[in-house]
């Protein structure tokens, strides 16, 4: 018996070496044999009146307005005085990890936002949270549970160990989807996609599906970007790979959740978390993280995602931290990201006009500490978490709460780190910009801002020109 054994193992290893090549072989045949893409569908501009729905619709969504207009405290000015906005906590269970936040607009202008919670980002606990916003008073509802762990396993029927980045947004039939990250052995480089439909605004899903993007296992493929839409009601959905190594790619879909093509974005070793922004029906750019925590790295298109140029970096720093990114419709490019070289502890928008860069921009920053450089003790870092979750209505119990699941995931024994980071934009149909992002690890925060404010030029401070149009 054991004289036989190394040629059995070898034969073992002969065989498991030749599926392996062919796999890889048969994606590539695949990757390199594909159709070509259909174009972009571009943004048009965005406003209530013009919306292709129905009256009822266009009606609330007008009243929605006019309230928020009569009804709203005074915005808050931004710690740089270059705009304004409106700034609340989505709902979040006291005490828990919160992360990668995402948010999509419902028919009648509600939003809806998801993210996972969780008592440490990756634990067996960890599901999808959900909550709604009320157009008029920009309040969050209390946040239910979308899905857990075991509801998954449920729909996929397969074991589930763990859950990350869920991604909604709203598709060209006018149903929402849902892609999260699932993994059922090992840490997130052995992640797939899970795929979701609704067509009542989040209230009931479709069963899940994984999405087969590799015939290998069909592991390491992860989201956090919103989709991109092509003319033919295709989804272009922004990945990235992290076994082994890490590089980005745009999953073509259909809207039933099949995977219909992928191309990998050249020279994206080390890359990941991809942010496609179109520019006409043939060009977009692609910004992606750095995981080399070096600049924010860049690709760009010239033929609807057929073909995309070798990565490059920019002149913007990038602490290994996701982006987000929307373009409006008037044309405008928007980024969010950490501005900081080293750290998350600086929020910043940069917008870039039509045709336009963001090489050079001057950063709308949202939200930063005081001193990026510097770490707060634990008795500073408790009081100033306090003071703000006081003053947007934390009881001292919910504080206490807020505060120690921060500390558990942002202090060491002495000293103490701010967190700002894991942003996503989104345009709603009256024109303003909403950001949502992770706060301290402990809550999900949500901005609103106008994008057509300007600058004053004397005194560096910004003009409203409200963005919602007028009511004829």
């Amino acid at each position: 018996m054991s004289t036989r054994m190394p040629g059995f193992a070898h034969r073992k290893d002969y065989v498991a070496a030749v599926m392996l090549v062919a796999a890889f072989a048969l994606a590539g045949w695949k990757i390199f044999n594909r159709l070509p893409a259909p174009n972009f569908a571009v943004v048009v501009q965005r406003s209530v009146s013009s919306v292709n729905a129905p009256r009822s619709l266009v009606e609330a969504a007008t009243a929605a307005t006019a309230a928020t207009a009569t009804s709203l405290p005074q915005q808050q000015r931004s710690v740089d005085g270059r705009f304004h906005f409106d700034a609340r906590f989505v709902s979040s269970s006291p005490g828990q990890a919160v992360h990668a936040a995402s948010v999509a607009e419902m028919r009648d202008g509600r939003l809806r936002a998801v993210w996972f919670s969780g008592s440490r980002e990756g634990a067996g606990d960890v599901a999808i949270k959900t909550a709604v916003m009320d157009a008029a008073s920009l309040q969050w509802g209390e946040e239910t549970t979308l899905f857990d762990r075991t509801q998954l396993q449920h729909g996929l029927w397969r074991y589930v160990k763990k859950l990350g980045n869920p991604v909604i947004a709203r598709l060209p039939d006018d149903s929402l989807m849902l892609a999260m990250v699932n993994v059922s052995l090992g840490g997130w480089a052995g992640s797939s996609i899970t795929w979701l439909r609704s067509t009542d605004d989040g209230i009931s899903w479709s069963a899940p599906r994984r999405l087969v993007t590799s015939p290998f296992l069909n592991i390491s493929t992860l989201v956090k970007g919103a989709p991109i839409f092509y003319e033919n009601g295709e989804i272009g959905l922004p990945v990235y790979h992290e076994f082994v190594s890490k590089f980005a790619e745009i999953l073509r879909v259909s809207p039933q959740g099949q995977v219909l093509d992928k191309t990998r974005i050249p020279g994206s070793q080390t890359s990941l978390q991809p942010v496609v922004l179109v520019e006409d029906s043939r060009r977009a750019q692609a910004y992606m993280r750095s995981g080399q925590s070096t600049a924010v790295m860049m690709s760009t298109t010239a033929d609807a995602g057929n073909t995309w140029s070798a990565t490059r970096a920019t002149t913007w720093p990038n602490p290994d931290s996701a982006l987000a990114g929307v373009v409006t419709g008037t044309g405008q490019q928007w980024l969010a990201l950490n501005t900081h070289p080293k750290n998350r502890e600086v929020l910043a928008l940069l917008q870039a006009p039509v045709g336009g860069s963001f090489e050079g921009a001057m950063p709308w920053t949202v939200e930063a500490s005081p001193h990026p450089e510097a770490r707060f003790s634990v008795g500073n870092y408790e009081r100033l978490l306090s003071d703000e979750l006081q003053a947007h209505g934390a009881s001292p119990a919910q504080t206490q709460a807020y505060v120690a699941s921060a500390k558990r995931q942002l202090c060491g024994a002495d000293i103490c780190a701010q967190e700002f980071s894991y942003p996503y934009l989104l345009q709603s149909r009256d024109g303003y910009l909403h950001l949502v992002y992770t706060w301290h690890r402990s809550r999900i925060k949500h901005v609103r801002l106008d994008p057509l404010q300007v600058l004053q030029p004397d005194a560096g401070s910004p003009v409203q020109s409200h963005a919602a149009p007028t009511a004829h």
